[in-house]
Protein backbone atom coordinates (compact mmCIF):
# COMPACT_ATOMS: atom_id res chain seq x y z
CA UNK A 1 0.00 0.00 0.00
CA UNK A 2 1.41 3.42 -1.03
CA UNK A 3 2.62 5.45 2.13
CA UNK A 4 0.58 8.75 2.91
CA UNK A 5 3.33 11.00 1.25
CA UNK A 6 3.73 9.59 -2.10
CA UNK A 7 -0.41 9.34 -2.26
CA UNK A 8 -0.17 13.76 -1.55
CA UNK A 9 2.09 13.76 -4.01
CA UNK A 10 -0.37 11.72 -6.37
CA UNK A 11 -2.92 14.39 -5.28
CA UNK A 12 -0.80 16.94 -6.18
CA UNK A 13 -0.08 15.32 -9.64
CA UNK A 14 -3.68 15.57 -10.48
CA UNK A 15 -4.00 19.30 -9.16
CA UNK A 16 -0.93 20.58 -11.67
CA UNK A 17 -1.97 18.53 -14.84
CA UNK A 18 -5.22 19.86 -14.30
CA UNK A 19 -3.53 23.17 -13.96
CA UNK A 20 -1.42 22.94 -16.86
CA UNK A 21 -4.24 21.71 -19.08
CA UNK A 22 -6.16 25.38 -18.49
CA UNK A 23 -2.70 27.04 -18.70
CA UNK A 24 -2.86 25.24 -22.07
CA UNK A 25 -6.34 25.60 -22.97
CA UNK A 26 -5.95 29.98 -22.37
CA UNK A 27 -2.41 30.29 -23.77
CA UNK A 28 -4.21 28.99 -27.66
CA UNK A 29 -7.21 31.61 -26.99
CA UNK A 30 -4.32 33.87 -26.04
CA UNK A 31 -2.29 33.39 -29.05
CA UNK A 32 -5.55 33.87 -31.16
CA UNK A 33 -6.46 37.36 -29.30
CA UNK A 34 -2.58 38.65 -30.05
CA UNK A 35 -3.38 37.95 -33.61
CA UNK A 36 -6.49 40.44 -33.35
CA UNK A 37 -5.10 43.07 -31.23
CA UNK A 38 -2.34 43.02 -34.01
CA UNK A 39 -4.81 43.55 -36.90
CA UNK A 40 -6.68 46.38 -35.05
CA UNK A 41 -3.45 47.99 -33.56
CA UNK A 42 -2.66 48.62 -37.65
CA UNK A 43 -5.77 49.49 -38.28
CA UNK A 44 -6.86 51.94 -35.59
CA UNK A 45 -2.86 53.47 -35.79
CA UNK A 46 -3.80 54.65 -39.67
CA UNK A 47 -7.60 56.00 -39.09
CA UNK A 48 -5.92 58.26 -36.27
CA UNK A 49 -3.82 59.83 -38.60
CA UNK A 50 -6.54 60.02 -41.38
CA UNK A 51 -8.93 61.60 -38.31
CA UNK A 52 -6.27 63.92 -36.50
CA UNK A 53 -5.42 65.57 -39.92
CA UNK A 54 -9.44 66.18 -41.35
CA UNK A 55 -10.55 67.51 -37.66
CA UNK A 56 -8.30 70.13 -37.96
CA UNK A 57 -8.89 70.71 -41.24
CA UNK A 58 -12.93 70.40 -41.01
CA UNK A 59 -12.23 72.21 -37.42
CA UNK A 60 -14.70 69.58 -35.94
CA UNK A 61 -14.33 68.92 -32.01
CA UNK A 62 -16.36 66.15 -32.17
CA UNK A 63 -13.65 64.65 -35.22
CA UNK A 64 -10.17 65.91 -33.14
CA UNK A 65 -12.34 63.88 -29.88
CA UNK A 66 -12.88 60.54 -32.46
CA UNK A 67 -9.22 61.15 -33.16
CA UNK A 68 -8.20 61.23 -29.49
CA UNK A 69 -10.39 58.12 -28.79
CA UNK A 70 -8.12 56.45 -32.05
CA UNK A 71 -5.11 57.04 -30.24
CA UNK A 72 -6.00 56.15 -26.58
CA UNK A 73 -7.31 52.66 -28.65
CA UNK A 74 -4.29 52.45 -30.27
CA UNK A 75 -2.23 52.79 -26.79
CA UNK A 76 -4.86 50.45 -24.93
CA UNK A 77 -4.37 47.84 -27.59
CA UNK A 78 -0.82 48.02 -27.38
CA UNK A 79 -0.94 47.94 -23.83
CA UNK A 80 -3.48 44.73 -24.26
CA UNK A 81 -0.33 43.51 -26.42
CA UNK A 82 2.29 44.05 -23.83
CA UNK A 83 0.00 41.95 -21.29
CA UNK A 84 -0.71 39.25 -22.76
CA UNK A 85 2.86 38.77 -24.00
CA UNK A 86 3.70 38.87 -20.27
CA UNK A 87 0.62 36.80 -19.48
CA UNK A 88 2.08 33.62 -21.95
CA UNK A 89 5.13 33.57 -19.88
CA UNK A 90 5.46 30.12 -17.52
CA UNK A 91 5.75 30.87 -13.75
CA UNK A 92 8.41 31.67 -11.81
CA UNK A 93 9.70 30.71 -8.20
CA UNK A 94 8.21 33.46 -6.70
CA UNK A 95 5.43 34.56 -9.19
CA UNK A 96 3.62 31.03 -9.50
CA UNK A 97 0.61 32.03 -10.63
CA UNK A 98 2.76 33.34 -13.84
CA UNK A 99 2.30 36.80 -15.13
CA UNK A 100 -1.65 36.50 -15.63
CA UNK A 101 -2.67 39.65 -13.34
CA UNK A 102 -1.18 41.68 -15.93
CA UNK A 103 -4.13 41.93 -18.14
CA UNK A 104 -6.41 43.03 -15.08
CA UNK A 105 -4.02 45.99 -14.72
CA UNK A 106 -3.83 46.54 -18.09
CA UNK A 107 -7.82 46.33 -18.47
CA UNK A 108 -7.84 49.20 -15.49
CA UNK A 109 -5.26 51.25 -16.98
CA UNK A 110 -7.32 51.23 -19.99
CA UNK A 111 -10.91 52.14 -17.98
CA UNK A 112 -9.03 54.90 -16.34
CA UNK A 113 -7.75 56.03 -19.19
CA UNK A 114 -10.58 56.32 -20.91
CA UNK A 115 -12.38 58.21 -17.78
CA UNK A 116 -9.83 60.75 -18.17
CA UNK A 117 -10.08 61.01 -22.33
CA UNK A 118 -14.06 62.05 -21.47
CA UNK A 119 -12.58 64.92 -18.66
CA UNK A 120 -10.79 66.61 -21.60
CA UNK A 121 -13.51 66.22 -23.88
CA UNK A 122 -16.39 67.71 -21.70
CA UNK A 123 -14.28 71.00 -20.87
CA UNK A 124 -13.61 71.58 -24.65
CA UNK A 125 -17.38 70.90 -25.34
CA UNK A 126 -18.12 73.47 -22.48
CA UNK A 127 -15.88 76.05 -24.62
CA UNK A 128 -17.66 75.64 -28.09
CA UNK A 129 -20.99 75.98 -26.19
CA UNK A 130 -19.71 79.36 -25.09
CA UNK A 131 -18.21 80.10 -28.66
CA UNK A 132 -19.48 78.13 -31.45
CA UNK A 133 -17.02 77.76 -34.13
CA UNK A 134 -17.99 76.86 -38.03
CA UNK A 135 -16.99 73.47 -39.37
CA UNK A 136 -16.83 72.46 -42.46
CA UNK A 137 -19.23 69.44 -42.13
CA UNK A 138 -18.48 67.83 -45.73
CA UNK A 139 -15.22 66.95 -44.83
CA UNK A 140 -16.25 66.38 -41.08
CA UNK A 141 -18.46 64.00 -42.81
CA UNK A 142 -16.25 61.91 -44.93
CA UNK A 143 -13.50 61.40 -42.40
CA UNK A 144 -16.01 60.39 -40.00
CA UNK A 145 -17.04 57.63 -42.35
CA UNK A 146 -13.74 56.33 -43.30
CA UNK A 147 -13.54 55.91 -39.16
CA UNK A 148 -16.42 54.37 -39.14
CA UNK A 149 -15.75 51.69 -41.41
CA UNK A 150 -12.19 51.42 -39.42
CA UNK A 151 -14.18 50.61 -36.00
CA UNK A 152 -16.52 48.55 -37.06
CA UNK A 153 -13.48 46.52 -38.13
CA UNK A 154 -11.76 46.37 -35.05
CA UNK A 155 -14.92 45.65 -33.16
CA UNK A 156 -15.34 42.25 -35.44
CA UNK A 157 -11.62 41.39 -35.02
CA UNK A 158 -12.11 41.70 -31.12
CA UNK A 159 -15.35 40.06 -30.45
CA UNK A 160 -15.94 37.12 -28.85
CA UNK A 161 -15.03 34.18 -31.44
CA UNK A 162 -17.25 31.82 -32.42
CA UNK A 163 -16.44 28.75 -30.03
CA UNK A 164 -18.20 30.29 -27.14
CA UNK A 165 -15.02 32.39 -25.78
CA UNK A 166 -16.18 35.14 -23.46
CA UNK A 167 -13.56 38.27 -24.35
CA UNK A 168 -10.63 38.42 -21.90
CA UNK A 169 -10.73 41.44 -19.20
CA UNK A 170 -7.71 42.63 -20.79
CA UNK A 171 -9.72 42.46 -24.42
CA UNK A 172 -12.68 43.45 -23.32
CA UNK A 173 -11.20 46.68 -22.47
CA UNK A 174 -9.68 47.29 -25.95
CA UNK A 175 -13.12 45.35 -27.52
CA UNK A 176 -14.96 48.51 -25.30
CA UNK A 177 -12.42 51.24 -26.65
CA UNK A 178 -13.56 50.37 -30.33
CA UNK A 179 -16.99 50.23 -29.88
CA UNK A 180 -17.15 53.76 -28.13
CA UNK A 181 -15.14 54.73 -31.24
CA UNK A 182 -17.44 53.29 -33.27
CA UNK A 183 -20.66 54.95 -31.55
CA UNK A 184 -18.49 58.58 -31.49
CA UNK A 185 -17.95 57.96 -35.27
CA UNK A 186 -21.79 57.49 -36.33
CA UNK A 187 -22.41 60.34 -33.72
CA UNK A 188 -20.27 62.35 -36.12
CA UNK A 189 -21.57 61.44 -39.20
CA UNK A 190 -25.02 62.44 -38.17
CA UNK A 191 -24.29 65.37 -36.46
CA UNK A 192 -22.21 66.48 -39.84
CA UNK A 193 -25.59 65.83 -41.99
CA UNK A 194 -27.09 67.99 -39.25
CA UNK A 195 -25.02 70.69 -39.03
CA UNK A 196 -24.79 70.58 -42.93
CA UNK A 197 -28.56 71.10 -42.99
CA UNK A 198 -29.17 73.49 -40.05
CA UNK A 199 -25.68 75.42 -39.82
CA UNK A 200 -26.04 74.38 -36.09
CA UNK A 201 -23.10 74.59 -35.18
CA UNK A 202 -23.64 73.87 -31.48
CA UNK A 203 -24.75 70.21 -32.14
CA UNK A 204 -20.92 69.01 -32.97
CA UNK A 205 -20.28 69.86 -29.16
CA UNK A 206 -23.53 68.36 -28.05
CA UNK A 207 -23.01 64.55 -29.98
CA UNK A 208 -19.25 64.97 -28.11
CA UNK A 209 -21.27 65.61 -24.23
CA UNK A 210 -23.87 62.34 -25.07
CA UNK A 211 -20.94 59.90 -26.52
CA UNK A 212 -18.85 60.75 -22.94
CA UNK A 213 -21.42 60.24 -21.17
CA UNK A 214 -22.02 56.22 -22.37
CA UNK A 215 -18.01 56.12 -22.66
CA UNK A 216 -17.83 57.06 -18.26
CA UNK A 217 -20.72 54.43 -17.97
CA UNK A 218 -18.58 51.72 -19.68
CA UNK A 219 -14.77 52.87 -18.05
CA UNK A 220 -16.89 52.80 -14.45
CA UNK A 221 -17.97 49.40 -15.36
CA UNK A 222 -14.73 48.16 -16.44
CA UNK A 223 -12.94 49.44 -13.29
CA UNK A 224 -15.20 48.46 -10.64
CA UNK A 225 -15.13 44.63 -12.36
CA UNK A 226 -11.05 45.10 -12.65
CA UNK A 227 -10.58 45.98 -9.00
CA UNK A 228 -13.17 43.11 -8.06
CA UNK A 229 -10.42 40.93 -9.65
CA UNK A 230 -7.44 42.76 -7.75
CA UNK A 231 -9.49 42.23 -4.53
CA UNK A 232 -9.89 38.75 -4.95
CA UNK A 233 -13.65 39.19 -5.06
CA UNK A 234 -16.21 36.21 -5.31
CA UNK A 235 -16.75 35.58 -9.47
CA UNK A 236 -19.92 36.82 -11.05
CA UNK A 237 -22.08 34.20 -11.54
CA UNK A 238 -20.24 31.81 -8.08
CA UNK A 239 -22.26 31.93 -5.04
CA UNK A 240 -20.28 30.50 -2.28
CA UNK A 241 -23.20 28.44 -0.66
CA UNK A 242 -24.15 26.75 -3.95
CA UNK A 243 -20.72 25.64 -4.29
CA UNK A 244 -20.43 24.07 -0.64
CA UNK A 245 -24.10 22.85 -1.63
CA UNK A 246 -22.63 21.03 -4.50
CA UNK A 247 -19.42 19.64 -2.60
CA UNK A 248 -21.63 17.82 -0.31
CA UNK A 249 -23.44 15.94 -2.48
CA UNK A 250 -20.13 14.39 -3.23
CA UNK A 251 -20.17 10.86 -1.78
CA UNK A 252 -17.60 10.60 0.64
CA UNK A 253 -17.59 14.76 2.21
CA UNK A 254 -19.61 15.33 5.54
CA UNK A 255 -19.28 19.51 5.05
CA UNK A 256 -17.38 21.81 3.17
CA UNK A 257 -16.29 25.49 4.83
CA UNK A 258 -13.73 27.92 4.80
CA UNK A 259 -14.62 28.07 0.68
CA UNK A 260 -12.74 31.08 -1.27
CA UNK A 261 -13.42 31.62 -4.48
CA UNK A 262 -11.74 34.12 -6.61
CA UNK A 263 -10.11 35.35 -9.90
CA UNK A 264 -6.50 34.54 -11.34
CA UNK A 265 -7.21 36.43 -15.13
CA UNK A 266 -10.70 36.55 -16.98
CA UNK A 267 -12.11 33.24 -17.12
CA UNK A 268 -9.67 31.52 -14.64
CA UNK A 269 -10.92 30.83 -11.44
CA UNK A 270 -8.98 29.47 -8.32
CA UNK A 271 -10.48 27.87 -5.03
CA UNK A 272 -9.01 26.63 -1.43
CA UNK A 273 -11.55 25.13 1.21
CA UNK A 274 -11.76 22.51 3.87
CA UNK A 275 -13.36 19.32 3.27
CA UNK A 276 -14.50 17.29 5.89
CA UNK A 277 -14.75 13.82 4.93
CA UNK A 278 -15.89 10.49 6.33
CA UNK A 279 -13.87 8.01 7.97
CA UNK A 280 -11.46 6.84 5.43
CA UNK A 281 -7.58 6.12 4.35
CA UNK A 282 -5.69 9.30 3.29
CA UNK A 283 -5.14 7.00 0.10
CA UNK A 284 -8.71 7.08 -0.86
CA UNK A 285 -9.31 10.85 -0.48
CA UNK A 286 -6.89 10.44 -4.27
CA UNK A 287 -10.26 9.67 -6.32
CA UNK A 288 -12.08 11.76 -3.98
CA UNK A 289 -9.85 14.60 -5.18
CA UNK A 290 -10.80 13.77 -8.78
CA UNK A 291 -14.24 13.74 -8.33
CA UNK A 292 -14.17 17.39 -6.44
CA UNK A 293 -11.97 18.80 -9.60
CA UNK A 294 -14.49 17.55 -11.92
CA UNK A 295 -16.94 18.99 -9.94
CA UNK A 296 -15.62 22.79 -9.44
CA UNK A 297 -14.95 22.54 -13.46
CA UNK A 298 -18.17 21.16 -14.70
CA UNK A 299 -20.94 23.21 -13.07
CA UNK A 300 -18.32 26.57 -11.97
CA UNK A 301 -15.79 26.84 -14.39
CA UNK A 302 -13.29 26.29 -11.55
CA UNK A 303 -10.04 25.19 -12.80
CA UNK A 304 -7.40 25.08 -9.67
CA UNK A 305 -8.39 23.77 -6.19
CA UNK A 306 -6.44 23.66 -3.08
CA UNK A 307 -8.37 21.08 -0.75
CA UNK A 308 -7.11 20.49 3.01
CA UNK A 309 -8.83 17.24 3.69
CA UNK A 310 -10.29 16.77 7.80
CA UNK A 311 -12.11 14.46 9.74
CA UNK A 312 -14.00 14.79 12.63
CA UNK A 313 -15.17 11.50 13.28
CA UNK A 314 -12.10 9.72 15.14
CA UNK A 315 -12.69 12.74 17.17
CA UNK A 316 -16.45 12.27 17.73
CA UNK A 317 -15.55 8.87 18.69
CA UNK A 318 -12.72 8.96 21.45
CA UNK A 319 -15.11 11.94 22.65
CA UNK A 320 -17.83 9.57 22.72
CA UNK A 321 -15.73 7.04 24.52
CA UNK A 322 -14.67 9.45 26.97
CA UNK A 323 -18.23 9.89 27.99
CA UNK A 324 -19.60 6.55 27.28
CA UNK A 325 -17.42 4.02 29.10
Amino acid sequence: MPDGRHTIGHIHDIDNNHIEDERGHKHEYRARERKKLVLASVVTGSIFIVEIVGGFIANSLALISDAGHMLTDLFALLVSLFALYFAAKPPTEKKTYGFYRLEILAALFNGVTLFMITLWIFYEAYHRFMHPETISSGKMFIVALIGLVANITCVYLLKGDSHGHEHSLNVKAAFLHMLSDTLSSVGVILGAVLIYYTNWFVIDPIISVVLCILILIWSYKLVIESVDVLLEATPKGIRIDDVIARLKQIPGIDDAHDIHVWTITSGMYSMSGHIDTKDMMISETTKLSKEINRVLSEKFKIGHAVIQFGCECKVNNAHNKHNHP
